[in-house]
């Protein structure tokens, strides 16, 4: 009897760049791919040019939490920027930045700063 296989760590997970559209855009994490943001097909600049200052220029789909769709760019353990765009309306959007120095901080849609990555994840969900 064969072991399942472990899922490849997100950073090490192969990019494809398939064309998909925002209802295509799986809800649980890809275990076996990355979906980059040149992929979605109705992807907004402010997404396109996410991780430009952070030399990541092309961020990676994750999940949906709720309605929103969360993308980021850079590695896992930073520096890196997440960005949360509602799946109904991509004009409206909320990041959060994992800084080199281990700082971190990003506004969520309640308009609050919030300084942990679990609260502004949270605060997407409304909680």
């Amino acid at each position: 009897m064969s072991s399942p296989q472990r899922p490849l760590p997100a950073d090490d997970r192969p990019v494809d760049p398939t064309p998909v559209h925002t209802e295509d855009l799986p809800a649980t994490p890809t275990r076996d791919r990355n979906i980059p943001s040149t992929a979605w097909v109705e992807a907004p600049d402010e997404l396109l040019g996410l991780g430009a200052d952070i030399g990541e220029p092309v961020a990676m789909y994750k999940r949906r939490l709720g309605p929103w769709l969360l993308w980021r760019a850079g590695p896992a353990r930073g520096p890196a920027r997440y960005l949360a765009l509602m799946a109904e309306d991509p004009t409206v959007m909320s990041s959060f930045e994992l800084k080199v120095d281990g700082r971190t901080g990003g506004s969520s849609p309640d308009g609050e700063h919030r300084e942990t990555f679990r609260t502004w994840k949270q605060a997407l969900l409304g909680r």
